[in-house]
């Protein structure tokens, strides 16, 4: 089985408002990230919120999970969300997307479940702009390390720590998150 964490605990202090509820395509970006699991062969869903999280409403057929340490960063909603993840022996790997990047779809988080069925490697990651990152799938031997993240690199320091254990998928539109207004004013341009 597959568990898919989504991390949208962000303050987007550099928005200035919540990331999670912009529209992109007549959808919020966290509406866009659920579906896309849920389109997926994901076959469990745990959305992780913090800051904000009274602004966000949760998605049907997820499980939402709050961070109170949001403010430590990435780490503390990786533990969060791993928290759920692990209460599942079924869950052989998990992947771990940010709500912000509008672009992934199922078919990306299939290829990466797809890659990793194939047992190539324990860590499938996209690469987009000569940079390897999210989203990122785990084997369950990689768990324990995401369980003991922290600050606010996220899981990036296991991706060097085992830059030979990484095998990748393309996903040349993955540069793409949304940050500051200006990201978003850039994005609309992109909407279909």
């Amino acid at each position: 089985m597959t568990g898919l964490i989504i991390l949208a605990a962000g303050e987007s202090s550099r928005l200035g408002k919540p990331k999670q509820n912009l529209i992109f395509n007549g959808q919020t970006l966290l509406q866009l990230a659920v579906e896309a699991g849920q389109r997926s062969k994901v076959d469990k869903i745990v959305v992780v919120l913090g800051a904000h999280a009274n602004e966000i409403k949760p998605i049907a057929e997820t499980l939402t999970v709050y961070n109170q340490e949001w403010e430590e960063g990435m780490a503390a909603s990786i533990r969060q969300g791993m928290k759920e993840i692990y209460k599942d022996a079924a869950v052989d790997k998990v992947i771990i997307m940010l709500c912000d990047q509008p672009f992934v779809n199922a078919a990306l988080l299939n290829a990466l479940i797809d890659k990793q069925t194939k047992k190539i490697k324990p860590i499938i990651a996209c690469v987009y702009k000569e940079t390897i990152g999210v989203p990122v799938l785990f084997d369950r031997s990689i768990f324990p390390e995401l369980m003991e993240l922290t600050g606010n690199d996220g899981a990036k320091k296991i991706l060097n720590k085992y830059a030979d254990s990484v095998s990748t998928v393309p996903f040349e539109r993955g540069i793409i998150d949304i940050d500051t207004p200006g990201d978003y004013d850039n994005l609309q341009k992109l909407s279909d």
